[in-house]
């Protein structure tokens, strides 16, 4: 007897066997002798009792009694995510554990007797079976992994009746504290290994050189102490010390120890009654949380059961294991960028980018060093993979740039392999990413490991292919390609870099990185067997000029809010937001690709004018309806890319066919690719008929995107033959796929031996109506057996012997005939091929879809570049005021002048609605071209609409050059290589700089790399300093760009005395925005006109600003006065300075005209031939220095 109590209730009893039929709480039922057990009534229950199970371990009672259960609804009914599930509690008997235990406890440490209990509305009494009482023991008698019988503890009791809000109040919050307090006692007596004493897998300790803290070593003695539940736990868990595990245990996840606390904590999940940490959730909700803790930051770590509670006891008969668990394998390692599906992925049509890095520094002699980076960029839920080496500068620009245009949710490094230069480039650019690190070399591979590893993994699914499409003769396969995963095949891209070799080389280890960071998460294989692998674009800032896109940098994409606004992050005011009306997820993800690289060369953005001016007009009406068809999609594109990763013969993690799963996954499938194969149809039939309207539009981009076989791929006939191939309203409802005749050759062969037997049956029944001369014979079914020969009672004489008489009623005898058994035995192997093929035909519908990937992506691309053109059509709608399509110029000669001319710009994103008085101001700006000057030198009181014109003409800008129209009567623009913005006071303490730092390192980089096709924004630059440093600074700056780069620029500043040095230089503007001044009491008061106006503006009105921002009169007043004495005493020094000047002037065009008159008197006195050249070229040098400055 094994001495462990288990709670039931009497059903019945059975007069026959003399056994009363008993209920466990798990609903499962036993037929017992009650005289040969050990029971125990409990009261005041009807007939409630406990019976003791015979075996050889320890005593343990495992009983709740009625008070123990109303505390536990009076405490535990917290809320949870749980708590929404209607069934729960309210319908308890509908959801039972099909297995086992949920507690970890050792079952000699369990002497309070107590089983924990769930909270909320999703509490509910969870079984002690499964593998044994506690995470160990078999199941109760029948089928439990220790075969003897057992005892039980039965009872007759409602169900708990649960809390219906699933609201936490402050006794919760209460017991929260107290049940932390607990713990944490519990945990540092328990578990000394996890503090002072801790030591990874290689028994290194914390500070210890390649220390490991994603490992635990576990001390011998504790791990002898465990059960065989607790140890496979802690197996588990001591090497993932950095992921929290969801462990599988029948229907439910659950979390255990220290990954309770993150359940509670993150997931609102309440803890179990006892002393042991112990939360979960059931299967359904998987998704759910899984979500949640990666959103959070945290590293799941799946572990699923592969093995039935039946399957176990299987094991140990036929193959003598002692094992008393269930085998439990890693399924899944679900992260930020490792998230496939989920809600929240749903709804958020942004990419979550998982980037892996290695960088390469290497010395030059004359030119210092130079940094390398190998970027590999990965989009999980599209199969998209981004291959990139750069060279970049010491400020790590060009990755910054990519940085902050791919906002990657996940960073793979190289452990202790990064400068930090690189490392704060990444604190400074990113946005709080998950970081992991990887051991060099064995774990971040080198390029020639990583070309190795994806020649493995192609060779493996190009076999796995082979073999699974020559043993069907269902499809015709002569036109499948399978050669592209041949091992010594590797994609264009990936063949590129190898042959580019140490060009190529830190990319490919990149992607070296990621393969093995993406295996721990089963998704290696799966990613590669349909990766859409691209180049890096534009990710090297050298060579300019042959790059076929502007490039807008970390600064230019932050500072003129391009993706997020500087408030709180958002989309809300963008120029992404303002341009943003596409309906797909995949068309915004591609408007977010655009508008991070506008357009650079001529007849590419003229191209795609055509093609948003071929939508407007008298064919917007087809375009609108076209884009409502549109706006039903889902996400086609990350939709597609599941459907791949279901196509593998051999599919692994949570899809493995070993996992033991109860949600019908199958189903959900199904329904996906119903959903695609529907979606496909839907957009083709649509491009069709744009395509029909859009006929005589001149756009060639147009008419390629959708012309069948050229930008848009002939599906039709593709849809037409899935379409025939089984009914797909039925097939989404049922659940299964019932093949058309002629679609699967494998379900039509079952199906026709099942009508081969049903026919030879036939047959029989003809024979049997002629041997027993009676044509009234006939076949019946009763109950499980079919085809009995229903004779009547007349004709009993003439029944063969053979004959076996199975059943009879009044009247008549029912008979199987030796051939009737032989044709059942038939019958049943036809069927049972039959349903297996029914099983297999989505698998084989699947891999079929996938031979067209190309097809299906190629279409979803051509869909999504639609999308976005209509919304670029669309936007100028938006815009307030009048609207224009810009005129792009060419260069007719490298002599030639960049223009950038605009008449009455308004601001792209801001308008009237988000001002509130007012409508906004536009102005007139020009910047080079014939005569003009290139630079305008702005000036203006604060808060006068400088750095609102600045970012204005920028943003304008790149409207221009993703094709879409500005809101402007009239734009000119010679194409803007790149953008450069300096603009806002901000610092980097993260990164260890401060503001004036961080703004004179952006300025640098502008010094270093603009050209004369760049266009510069320069906002109050030098304000970060003393007056005298910041306006040498700015005047310095600013002479660069004028005389040496040439560029079109816009140069804000309050440092006044530019004004005066640059009013004589064609090449710079001098301009204003303009105000009127007004007298208040003792101070300014400023009205601000926001219009453009040349010349420069003799003051900043600083306190005018301080008034408007409500200081106190006196102190307004007092500041004005100061700033009247300081203007006073800094004209006097002007003065000053201006008189010296005039006497040092004096003097030196003395001596000047001393000298010519020297020179005068030696020509005069015919000593010409004696005169010193040199002499007189320095005179002259001279003179022309003093004009200068006179």
């Amino acid at each position: 007897m094994d001495k462990s109590w288990y709670e039931g209730c009497v059903k019945s009893y059975d007069d026959e066997s003399k056994k009363h039929l008993i209920q466990y709480d798990d609903f499962e039922e036993e037929l017992l002798d009650l005289s040969n057990e050990k029971i125990e009534w409990v009261e005041p229950c009807v007939k409630k009792f406990k019976r003791l199970r015979r075996g050889s371990l320890g005593f343990r009672k495992i009983v709740l009694e009625d008070e123990e259960m109303e505390n536990v609804e009076g405490v535990n009914g917290g809320a949870g995510d749980d708590s929404s599930d209607e069934d729960w509690g309210k319908n308890v008997e509908k959801e039972v554990s099909e297995e086992e235990d949920v507690d970890l406890m050792d079952e000699e440490e369990a002497d309070d007797g107590k089983k924990g209990k769930r909270g909320g509305k999703d509490s509910r009494k969870r079984k002690a079976s499964g593998e044994g009482g506690k995470l160990g023991l078999g199941k109760k008698g029948k089928s439990g992994g220790d075969a003897s019988t057992g005892g039980v503890k039965v009872s007759v009791v409602e169900p708990v009746k649960y809390r219906e809000n699933g609201v936490f109040n402050g006794f919760d919050n209460a017991l929260m504290t107290d049940a932390s307090e607990r713990f944490s006692t519990r945990e540092a007596e328990k578990f000394p290994f996890l503090g002072g004493e801790r030591r990874d897998a290689k028994r290194k300790r914390p500070g210890d050189v390649d220390y490991d803290p994603r490992t635990l070593y576990l001390p011998a003695e504790f791990v002898k102490s465990l059960t065989g539940g607790q140890r496979q736990w802690w197996e588990f868990k001591s090497k993932h010390m950095d992921k929290v595990l969801f462990f599988k245990m029948g229907k439910f996840y659950e979390l255990f120890e220290m990954d309770a606390h993150v359940g509670a904590k993150e997931l609102d999940l309440q803890y179990m009654k006892g002393e042991q940490p112990h939360c979960g959730f059931p299967e359904k909700n998987f998704l759910m949380n899984a979500e949640k803790l990666a959103r959070k930051g945290y590293r799941v770590l799946v572990v699923e059961q592969t093995e039935t509670p039946e399957q176990l006891e299987l094991r140990r008969k036929e193959k003598g294991s002692k094992d008393k668990v269930v085998k439990r394998e890693i399924c899944a390692v679900i992260t930020k960028g490792t998230l496939t599906e989920g809600e929240l992925l749903s709804a958020n049509p942004d990419a979550s980018y998982l980037m892996s890095l290695t960088e390469s520094c290497q010395s030059f002699a004359n030119q210092g060093f130079e940094r390398f980076f190998g970027i590999c960029v990965v989009d999980v839920t599209t199969n998209r993979i981004i291959l990139g080496q750069f060279g970049d500068d010491a400020e790590c620009s060009s990755l910054c740039c990519l940085l902050s245009e791919l906002r990657p949710v996940e960073i793979i490094k190289p452990a202790k392999m990064l400068s930090s230069e690189t490392e704060r480039a990444m604190v400074r650019h990113a946005r709080n990413p998950l970081v992991n690190e990887l051991a060099p070399l064995s774990e971040f591979w080198e390029a020639e490991k990583t070309v190795q590893e994806v020649k493995t993994i192609y060779k493996r699914i190009g076999d796995l292919s082979a073999s699974g499409l020559l043993n069907k003769t269902d499809f015709d396969t002569a036109n499948l390609d399978v050669g592209e995963y041949r091992s010594s095949c590797l994609p264009n891209i990936l063949s590129e870099f190898v042959n580019k070799g140490e060009n190529g080389s830190l990319a490919l280890s990149a992607l070296g990185g990621a393969l093995y960071y993406l295996r721990q998460a089963f998704l290696d294989e799966t990613l590669l067997r349909f990766a859409k692998f691209e180049s890096l674009p534009c990710s090297d800032f050298c060579e300019v000029a042959k790059k076929p896109y502007m490039i807008l940098d970390a600064a230019a994409l932050e500072n003129l809010e391009i993706f997020e606004n500087s408030r709180n992050g958002d989309t809300s005011g963008t120029l992404y937001a303002q341009l943003n009306h596409c309906v797909t997820a995949f068309g915004k993800r591609l408007l977010k690709t655009w508008l991070a690289r506008p357009l650079y060369h001529l007849e590419s953005i003229k191209d795609r004018q055509d093609a948003v001016a071929g939508l407007r007009g008298v064919n917007e009406p087809m375009m609108l309806e076209f884009r409502k068809v549109l706006s039903k999609l889902p996400d086609i594109e990350r939709l597609l890319a599941r459907i791949f990763s279901t196509s593998t013969a051999k599919p692994n993690g949570r899809n493995a066919n070993k996992v033991v799963l109860y949600e019908d996954a199958a189903k959900k499938q199904l329904q996906e690719f119903i959903s695609a194969l529907r979606s496909c149809e839907l957009v083709a039939q649509a491009c069709s008929s744009l395509a029909v309207i859009l006929e005589n539009v001149e756009s060639g981009q147009l008419h390629h995107l959708l012309t069948p076989g050229k930008g848009l791929p002939d599906i039709l006939p593709i849809i037409k033959h899935f379409k025939s191939a089984f009914d797909w309203v039925e097939a989404n409802d049922s659940g299964r796929v019932i093949p058309h005749e002629g679609v699967d050759v494998e379900y039509d062969s079952a199906c026709e031996k099942v009508k081969e037997v049903e026919s030879s049956l036939a047959r029989h029944l003809k024979e049997q109506r002629k041997l027993l001369g009676d044509t009234s014979i006939t076949y019946v079914t009763v109950g499980k057996e079919a085809y009995l020969l229903e004779v009547p009672d007349h004709l009993r004489g003439s029944i063969p012997q053979d004959y076996e008489l199975r059943s009879s009623k009044k009247g008549f005898y029912r008979y199987w005939t030796p051939s009737i058994k032989k044709f059942l035995v038939e019958l049943s192997q036809a069927e049972s091929e039959k349903e297996l093929a029914l099983k297999s035909i989505l698998q084989r519908l699947i891999v079929r879809f996938c031979e067209y990937h190309d097809m299906w992506r190629q279409l979803v691309s051509a869909t999504a570049e639609l999308d976005v053109l209509i919304s670029l059509a669309i936007a100028s709608d938006f815009y307030e005021g009048p609207a224009c399509c810009p005129n792009i110029l060419g260069s007719s000669s490298s002599s030639e002048v960049p223009c950038l001319s605009a008449k009455n710009l308004a601001h792209p994103v801001l308008r009237s609605d988000s001002l509130g008085k007012g409508a906004f101001v536009p102005n007139d700006i020009t910047l080079g071209g014939s005569g003009c000057a290139s630079f305008i030198l702005l000036t203006g009181p604060n808060m006068g609409g400088k750095s609102t014109l600045l970012r204005q003409v920028c943003l304008a800008v790149i409207l221009a050059q993703i094709g879409a129209d500005v809101p402007a009567e009239s734009f000119k623009l010679s194409p803007v290589d790149r953008i450069f913005v300096r603009m806002g006071a901000k610092d980097h303490i993260m990164s260890g700089q401060s503001t004036f730092l961080t703004e004179l390192s952006e300025t640098a980089l502008m010094l270093s790399s603009a050209t004369c096709n760049s266009l510069v924004a320069l906002d109050e630059l030098g304000r970060g300093t003393s007056t005298s440093d910041g306006q040498a600074i700015a005047e310095s700056v600013l002479e660069h760009f004028v005389h040496k780069v040439k560029c079109r620029g816009m140069f804000s500043t309050h440092y006044h005395r530019l004004a005066v040095d640059y009013q004589k230089d064609s090449k710079v503007s001098l301009c204003h925005m303009s105000c009127q001044v007004g007298n208040g009491a003792g101070v300014e008061e400023v009205t601000f006109l926001y219009r453009l106006r040349p010349g420069a503006c003799p003051k900043s009105y600083g306190v005018n600003v301080a008034r408007l921002a409500g200081l106190p009169d006196s102190i307004l007043q007092n500041a004005a006065a100061k700033s009247r004495e300081f203007e006073a005493v800094y004209g006097q020094h002007r003065k000053g300075s201006e008189g010296n000047l005039a006497i040092q002037s004096c003097d030196k065009m003395a001596v000047l005209i001393q000298s010519l008159i020297s020179a005068t008197t030696s020509l005069s006195s015919q000593k010409s031939a004696g005169i010193d050249i040199s002499s007189m070229t320095k005179l002259q040098d001279k003179a022309r220095i003093f004009l200068q400055y006179n």
